[in-house]
């Protein structure tokens, strides 16, 4: 019974009208980010992440999930009009859904997949709730040892999911996010670990800076060399037949349902995410096909399938997130920061009712929040798709400033500290520098997130229970599991060459670049100097503030050093660095434009520091508009009195963040 109060109160609980006022606004959000190719959902909930400090736990991830839940649903849109997709999750639509534009049927394929999308968002979501029951007594029954060997897994599936040949810099990548949280004091005995003597760093690094700097700037500097509209020169294609393309979900129902089975249970494993589920769910809808040759021209399958995929991943990755707290993607990753932010725990507390302590209603407020907002979006797009569309005509010079000042606005908020700025720019330019070496990212953050909770689970077995915590079964079983992640990739290549041992030696001769190799020796040798100061700077730590540090920072420095001698000798992980996406553009105008955005990123947070929020950005948005966009008088003024009214009523006079002088005025 208490069950059942839980959920009916979860689904009450959303209808506050300021609970319900904010998951409308994170849905007015969702849309537009899901329709803006690039931008990304992930990028921009690490965006919103200042705005939920002062929000209840039930307001906060009402309006986070009310934006993560739409826009796999709005990508689909562009994905379908005008072949580009709107979030990664969307490229699968693509294959069908373009051609079926091309071939007058656009109005059916947007209302393929909009519905199909609106039953994987159910399925997914009654999936959590009905999940609940059954991994509760799992939870309950895990101790401190399970907890940290799950961590582990986590970030082991994440890296090995980092691309092909990727595993050892993506554990690598993992262990630096775990290193960076151990800076600060630590919890227990107090001892300053990594603190250089800043005392802004007594709390450790802040998630909030380091995730935007690390996924938005790199994205910021690849808007401004693409350097044309967010849609570019594709026309929108006539919109028609909605009505058949809602019937035509109906009439593959089972297909729709198997999909979005699929991908629910794909997002429950850590890594897999839903970028991966809408592939897979495709390629069943084309196996299960008796007339494979219609697929890729213009088959509705091929739309049904990803459309009810993509939407249904967001319920079962919650499950593992919740239940254990191991993010299964990098926006719930970002999404445990939340958890934080609201001094929320994830695991056994979540699953437990309000009566006796526990926050089972908010849990079941998650799954009706994804059901709700979906049911919204989707009649929203049905009313006004037409115009929705036209938001991708946007240029991307008029983005660029708001998305800057957005930056440096979250960074600031959660400390009240222009240090956190300073955050955002290293990483910012940490992130560009992986992303051209081909090094991945989403690992460092999960293990920025997981990092406290792993020291905790770490110290509490260690403490508990000595060394023997590692003979514990479950701990054996998932000891296994992981050395079977890190290696399973290695050993499949290996196979593959000897299976192919021509095209294995094609591909390592063709793909040796003089100028991609450096850069690989170079970024390693980097990780290997910091690690071993790092270690060298911990030799005087006491046992307890010294053993997270130690149990990550060997293994790490170890794998660094073989990734340092296999880049050396040409055997390291050479793919096409970022910059082949501008292999059609002169290469001298790559780096003009490269250099010009890194110096507007710079220069904004320059003026900002110098004039203050409210007057800095303005003016920084108005120098941009001018000097960069060349914008004409009245829209630049109309855009900076904008960007001015916005910090000053939002900011100043609703959110009441205390922004300070900035040099000039003080």
């Amino acid at each position: 019974m208490d069950t059942i109060g839980c959920f009916i109160s979860g689904l009450t609980g959303l209808f506050n009208g300021t609970t319900f006022a904010l998951m409308m606004i994170g849905i007015g959000v969702g849309f537009i980010v899901g329709i803006l190719p690039g931008l990304g959902g992930t990028t921009t909930m690490a965006l919103m992440l200042p705005f939920i400090v002062k929000m209840s736990a039930v307001e906060a991830f009402a309006f986070l999930l009310g934006m993560s839940a739409v826009t796999s649903t709005t990508g689909d849109i562009t994905s379908v009009l005008l072949g580009v997709p709107g979030e990664p999750t969307s490229a699968a639509t693509i294959i069908d859904g373009h051609p079926m534009a091309k071939n007058g049927e656009a109005g059916r394929a947007l209302g393929a997949v909009l519905m199909s999308s609106l039953v994987g968002a159910i399925f997914g979501a009654f999936t959590l709730g009905l999940a609940i029951p059954i991994v509760r007594p799992l939870v309950l029954s895990f101790g401190s040892p399970e907890f940290f060997m799950l961590t582990i897994l986590g970030l082991t599936f994440v890296s090995a999911l980092s691309g092909e040949g990727a595993v050892r810099r993506g554990l690598m990548v993992g262990g630096m996010g775990l290193f960076l949280a151990t800076i600060g004091l630590d919890p227990i005995s107090g001892v300053q670990r990594f603190t250089f003597g800043r005392l802004f760093l007594w709390d450790g690094v802040g998630l909030v800076p380091i995730t935007i700097g690390f996924f938005a700037i790199p994205e910021i500097i690849d808007l401004a060399v693409q350097g044309s509209s967010i849609a570019g020169d594709r026309a929108m294609m006539k919109l028609g037949g909605i009505m058949e393309g809602v019937k035509d979900t109906f009439r593959h129902w089972w297909l729709v349902i198997r999909c979005s089975a699929l991908a629910t249970f794909m997002a429950v494993i850590p890594g897999m995410g839903a970028a991966t589920a809408q592939w897979m769910a495709y390629a069943h809808a084309v196996q299960s096909s008796p007339d494979k040759e219609r697929f890729g021209k213009g088959a509705i399958e091929g739309v049904l399938a990803p459309g009810a995929a993509n939407n249904s991943t967001l319920g079962g990755s919650l499950v593992t997130t919740i239940a254990f707290g191991v993010p299964a993607s990098v926006s719930m990753a970002i999404l445990m920061g939340a958890f934080l932010i609201q001094g929320l725990v994830p695991g056994p507390d979540m699953l437990i009712p309000e009566a006796r302590g526990g926050h089972l209603s908010l849990t079941f407020s998650f799954m009706w929040t994804i059901v709700i907002s979906n049911i919204i979006t989707v009649a929203i797009c049905f009313l006004f798709l037409k115009q929705l569309v036209k938001i991708t005509n946007i240029r991307g010079n008029l983005l660029i400033p708001f998305i800057l000042v957005l930056i440096y606005l979250g960074a600031f908020a959660e400390k009240g500290v222009f240090a956190d700025m300073i955050l955002v720019l290293l990483f910012g330019v940490l992130g560009w520098i992986m992303v051209q070496v081909n090094w991945p990212r989403p690992p460092l953050i999960l293990g920025l997130i997981l990092g406290p909770l792993a020291e905790r689970r770490l110290f509490l077995a260690s403490d508990n229970y000595g060394l023997a915590w590692l003979g514990r079964p479950v701990v054996m079983v998932l000891i296994f599991v992981t050395l079977a992640a890190a290696l399973y990739p290695m050993l499949k290549k290996i196979m593959d060459r000897k299976k192919h041992p021509l095209l294995a030696t094609e591909v390592r001769t063709g793909k040796k670049e003089t100028i991609q190799l450096n850069w690989d020796v170079v970024f390693a040798f980097f990780v290997v100097i910091i690690f071993i100061a790092a270690l060298w700077q911990s030799r005087n730590f006491s046992l307890r503030a010294g053993l997270f540090p130690w149990v990550i920072g060997f293994p790490v420095l170890f794998l660094a050093v073989i990734e340092l001698i296999f880049s050396i000798m040409g055997k390291g992980h050479l793919q096409a660095a970022k910059s082949g996406e501008y292999a059609d553009m002169p290469a001298a105008l790559v780096r003009q434009r490269t250099v010009g955005i890194f110096s507007w990123v710079v220069g904004f947070f320059l003026i900002i520091w110098f004039f203050g929020f409210a007057f800095g950005s303005s003016l920084a948005t108005f120098l941009h508009l001018k000097f960069s966009g060349k914008e004409k008088w009245p829209l630049t003024l109309i855009l900076t009195g904008s960007t001015w009214a916005f910090i000053h009523f939002v900011f100043y006079r609703i959110l009441n963040v205390p922004f300070t002088s900035g040099l000039f005025f003080q």
